[in-house]
């Protein structure tokens, strides 16, 4: 039989919620900015050894392609979660609390 949630429990569920939401956000910041920083370090890089302008073309346009659609994707993926952050983060927590009570 499962408890119903008080007024208190609710707003405790929906901050918490709302903390995880915030926590997935910066982390998926930081990870398109360290991305973005590493892909860029890494073709500027090898920019000099790379004498066959047509390579040099192909290099750009690839690594413009990967942060362009990954950069994409993670801003859809968080639309998604703005969309649904009740059910999936609801699902976590009430995971999580199973997981820390105690067995006996």
């Amino acid at each position: 039989m499962e408890a119903t949630l008080s007024r208190t429990d609710e707003l405790s569920l929906s901050q918490r919620i709302d903390r995880m939401h915030a926590r997935d956000r910066a982390g998926l910041l930081v990870f398109v900015v360290v991305l973005w920083g590493t892909l860029l370090f890494a073709l500027f890089s090898v920019w000099p050894f790379i004498s066959i302008p047509a390579m040099r073309v192909i290099l750009s346009v690839a690594c413009g392609l990967v942060l362009v659609f990954n950069t994409a994707a993670i801003i859809a993926m968080l639309r998604h979660y703005v969309e649904d952050k009740h059910f999936i983060y609801g699902l976590d927590i009430k995971h999580l609390d199973e997981m820390r009570r105690p067995r006996g």
